[in-house]
């Protein structure tokens, strides 16, 4: 049989599958997203403090998130990580849009070099990969770190890991939400860029167990408001 006839005879199952998941996706009702948890995320990370950071109405409207965090941490010897986390829920698409390869170009913002890094690894998890960017806007050199995340899965570097994440997600979880995550800190005069990477995972080493212990819920209305009432009687 030929490459052409097997071809066709594995994708015509296929898309019966993915016909059959769309088509229940599109007969349930609308999830309702939760995200007191992602709002509480701790300002103290030891020996990290953190500031909340007021976004412009904007921005914010550019974005189209569900919710926006953004925070600067602050280490005792000074050093500074922003953190900003875009949270997408399943009926947004589960997907950013706007993304550093956008946003730091529109912001004056030279990309001077892309990378691919291990970002966080941590014991008894599987690593974490990111995109890391060298950006300039003289004199200003920054150094950032993004990845996306879901309730499923985190460290997805975009395009195809995504799309399957959130098809897989919705299977097996019954959702298909996301987020941005980006890491970013300034690489002062006289530093490397060893140095500002090394500030960035120690502080993505703390921060990502706390993201995933604070990730947003989602759920149908009624039980997501019949949670709320229960949390507010407790």
């Amino acid at each position: 049989m030929s490459f052409e006839r097997w071809s066709l005879l594995l994708a015509i199952p296929a898309l019966a599958i993915f016909g059959a998941v769309s088509w229940l996706m599109l007969l349930q009702k609308p999830l309702e997203v939760d995200v007191r948890e992602l709002g509480e995320l701790p300002l103290v990370v030891p020996p990290w403090r953190g500031t909340a950071i007021q976004m412009d109405s904007g921005v914010e409207e550019i974005l189209d998130a569900d919710f926006n965090l953004q925070r600067v941490y602050v280490h005792p010897l000074g050093d500074l990580v922003w953190l900003y986390v875009g949270y997408y829920g399943t009926e947004r698409g589960g997907r950013p849009e706007h993304t550093p390869w956008q946003c730091y170009p529109s912001a004056g913002w030279e990309i001077v070099r892309h990378d691919v890094i291990e970002a966080v690894n941590l014991p008894g998890l599987p690593a974490i990969e990111a995109n890391e960017l060298l950006v300039e806007k003289s004199p200003d050199r920054r150094l950032v770190i993004f990845w996306y995340q879901s309730a499923r899965s985190s460290g997805m570097l975009g395009g195809f890991d995504q799309t399957l994440d959130r098809f897989v997600s919705r299977i097996r979880l019954g959702r298909a939400d996301g987020s941005l995550v980006r890491l970013s800190t300034p690489i002062e005069r006289g530093e490397g860029e060893a140095t500002a990477r090394a500030r960035l995972r120690s502080f993505a080493k703390e921060i990502v167990p706390l993201l995933e212990s604070h990730w947003p819920r989602e759920a149908r209305a009624d039980d997501l408001r019949d949670e709320v009432w229960l949390a507010t009687r407790e």
